[in-house]
């Protein structure tokens, strides 16, 4: 056996020799990753093609993917849905993928509050389930993508759908001791465990805008923050079951 250290020179007879070796070698090593990684061949294509198995639509060639769905007891179908993704190709490629994917699912591109640039892309949509969003920033390492579709339907059988023009805010209480929130100066007694099936927990249509809101929990010093609300959308608001608060839930 010979071995080969760096900056060690070959003689003229050995190194074909090496070489082929060599050669063989890649060529043993690109059977076995085609073999093993089915999808490899995908990575390297310019061309983005749609991931059957994805819940939303996303190409079958990324860094990164995760699917958040938002659920509540008794209803079958996600409140929400949202796709997060890296995708190892430009920002125009990526949009024109969506632009073509969504559409073939039915989804309507609105103008209104439309931002496309080089380097952002802010797109509202209309889906068969209800109010869609996509947004896309350009990184060093390609496009990140955020996509979330809500289901009207499915918000509504759980009474969460926010009113024309409001935000929905529901609170939880999943402790075992009664809490008092405290919402733009209104007090709200949430007893033990009270919230734990949605028609038992509180539920308030406001403007848009940022409350303030406080938990009060006898014993413990209160905890203060606020809240973003957007019109049409739905939150909940809940104290866990040691009586720490949680952040604040995207329902719809």
């Amino acid at each position: 056996m010979r071995t080969v250290r760096l900056g060690t020179k070959i003689p003229a007879r050995w190194r074909a020799f090496v070489c082929g070796l060599a050669f063989l070698a890649s060529c043993v090593l690109a059977a076995s990753a085609s073999a093993w990684v089915p999808h490899l061949p995908q990575l390297f294509s310019a061309a983005l093609t749609p991931d059957p198995d994805a819940a939303l639509p996303a190409p079958t060639r990324y860094s990164y993917r995760e699917i958040l769905t938002t659920t509540m007891l008794d209803v079958d179908a996600p409140l929400r849905t949202k796709l997060i993704a890296r995708i190892p190709a430009d920002l125009g490629d990526v949009l024109a993928f969506y632009r073509t994917e969504l559409g073939k699912r039915g989804w309507q591109e609105q103008h209104d509050g439309a931002v496309v640039t080089a380097d952002r892309v802010h797109l509202a949509f209309v889906s068969p389930l209800g109010p869609a969003m996509l947004e896309l920033d350009r990184t060093d390492s390609g496009t990140s993508v955020h996509l979330v579709q809500r289901n009207r339907d499915a918000a509504t059988k759980a009474r969460v759908m926010p009113e024309s023009g409001r935000a929905a805010l529901m609170f939880t209480n999943l402790g075992n001791r009664d809490v008092v929130f405290v919402l733009d100066n209104r007090a709200i007694t949430l007893p033990a465990r009270a919230g734990k099936e949605r028609p038992q927990a509180p539920l308030f249509n406001l403007p848009p805008g940022k409350y303030p809101y406080a938990l009060k929990i006898e014993g413990r010093s209160d905890r203060d923050t606020t809240i973003d609300l957007v019109a049409g959308d739905a939150w909940d608001v809940t104290v866990g079951p040691d009586g720490e608060l949680w952040s604040p839930l995207q329902l719809y």
